[in-house]
């Protein structure tokens, strides 16, 4: 004889009022618990044989309920879905399970502990579409899964409490995660803004891998229209939900690459319109949804989307968190500076770094160094001298210890300033280095050389590519192996040939 399941909602509010329609179309609706007793009255009108209460405490002692849906602000998940399952009652709490991973995994550990049934709602998982990616996907029409992007786009609802990650990306991270074989990736980046409250994102730009499958997702309630499109790309296909459609949500692009058998040729895209695949759409998700639990429920079955799915989503959740407070240190931190460094460089303690001052991909400052006002440092450089105010340093230049600039230095790109005039690996210097003295508004070109102990004398310019060998006098115009002068240059870049 099937087990009756008798359910009491707590939690009538913007999304509760769906859960509490489909539980009662399912006729397993027996309690609903709101504080807002103008809430009460307009569902006594509308279920007049629900029983209705203010009281959670009420609701959860009442012995015909078996099951229980918390339908509230994320951040009463935890409080409330404990009670639950310390009455020993099923549970199907919206998401995300918890705003915590620890209370999260008490949540799931407490669940089997009592034999619970503990379901978390990711409504995405139970789209008719979503149901059908996977039977593709699982057939190999599409081949190996290698790049997934979501963008799901809005305007409003503004929350206070949680930001735009933790409110919309649940459903797609969910989802993400179930076609990348429930794995967790090692790392995540991630980029935001937030215009409407202070310190709460509407826009998050998500991007992490999965073994060799790069995912992208993108959440805005800032958006002047909704999008909702889930792209997933694989080795021999490509598959389009556009859940803004009326009824071709779902599109099969196969064969989307030209190939040619010539050795030498490019490979062209295939542009087509893509095969829709023809779906039910008569029922809602979430009934479905609703109805999968009480399935579950009834025949001890572990759901879908289950708390150990849970705790994986908000394991994904929490990376995503954690990078975007590094970001906003970052940031604050950069800003009581008043100098930019680029995420992917490095800042040794110790250093100095004037205002205004930029330093750029890929570069790294040690310790030692003494950068002035309003610097440029490219990519890919390293500076362990000293530079003065107004300086630009371009791509790949090494600025050694020992090398010292004036103000409004030009270093080309490339070009190679040495520290050790007898260099020899099995004798190293210990720090004891010889200086080189580059003085104020001298350029030196690309791929230029500069052996140590010399001076460059002020608004000299070293042509690219010249090896100097000795000290340069002021206004001079240097070319060749080894250097020699050919002219002067003002400090307007005028120049005069001997």
């Amino acid at each position: 004889m099937s087990k009756k399941i008798n359910l009491g909602l707590i939690g009538g509010g913007y999304w509760g009022k769906n859960l509490i329609r489909e539980f009662n179309n399912i006729n397993v609706l027996h309690t609903i618990c709101d504080v807002n007793q103008q809430a009460l009255d307009s569902y006594a009108i509308q279920y007049p044989n629900i029983k209705l209460t203010k009281s959670f405490d009420l609701m959860l002692a009442d012995l015909d309920i078996n099951a229980v849906c918390v339908s509230l602000p994320a951040e009463m998940h935890y409080e409330y879905s404990k009670k639950v399952l310390e009455a020993k009652k099923d549970l199907y709490v919206e998401k995300p399970i918890t705003l915590n991973e620890t209370e999260a995994q008490e949540l799931v550990d407490l669940a089997k502990q009592n034999s619970c049934i503990l379901m978390v709602g990711h409504l995405l998982h139970y789209h008719p579409v979503i149901i059908e990616i996977k039977s593709l996907i699982s057939t190999g029409l599409i081949g190996n899964i290698k790049h997934i992007v979501s963008n799901r786009l809005n305007l409003g609802i503004f929350r206070t409490q949680e930001n735009v990650l933790w409110s919309f990306a649940p459903h797609d991270i969910s989802v993400i995660l179930s076609l990348c074989g429930n794995k967790i990736p090692e790392s995540v980046n991630c980029f935001r803004k937030a215009n409407i409250t202070d310190g709460i994102h509407d826009i998050t730009n998500t991007i992490f891998q999965i073994d060799d499958k790069y995912v992208n997702i993108n959440v805005n309630w800032l958006n002047p229209y909704k999008e909702q499109k889930l792209t997933i790309i694989g080795e021999k296909g490509m598959i389009l939900f556009d859940d803004m459609e009326q009824t071709d949500k779902l599109k099969l692009y196969e064969n989307y690459v030209n190939w040619s058998s010539s050795l030498n040729s490019i490979p062209t895209p295939n542009k087509t319109e893509g095969k829709v695949i023809l779906l039910d759409l008569s029922y809602s998700p979430l009934y479905k949804e609703c109805s999968h639990f009480v399935e579950c429920c009834i025949n001890r079955e572990t759901p879908i989307t289950d708390g150990e799915e849970g705790l994986r989503v908000l394991k994904v959740l929490q990376m995503c968190s954690k990078e975007l407070t590094r970001k906003e240190l970052l940031t604050k931190e950069l800003l009581a500076k008043e100098y930019f460094v680029h995420d992917s460089s490095l800042v040794d303690e110790g250093a100095k770094i004037g205002s205004k001052t930029k330093v750029w991909h890929w570069s790294h400052v040690t310790g030692s160094a003494d950068i002035g006002n309003n610097c440029n440092i490219g990519q890919n450089c390293y500076i362990a001298g000293k530079l003065g105010s107004g300086c630009k340093v371009q791509n790949n230049v090494s600025l050694y210890l020992g090398v010292e600039c004036e103000d409004d230095v030009f270093l080309g790109p490339s070009c190679v300033l040495t520290n050790d005039i007898n260099p020899r690996c099995a004798q190293p210097k210990n720090g004891h280095y010889v200086k080189t003295f580059i003085e104020k508004g001298v350029t030196i070109g690309a791929n230029a050389t500069i052996v140590c102990g010399t001076r460059i004398g002020t608004h000299a310019l070293i042509g690219a590519g010249a090896v100097v060998t000795k000290d340069v006098e002021p206004y001079s115009i240097m070319v060749g192996n080894p250097a020699k002068k050919i002219g002067t240059i003002d400090e307007d870049g005028n120049r005069t040939l001997l």
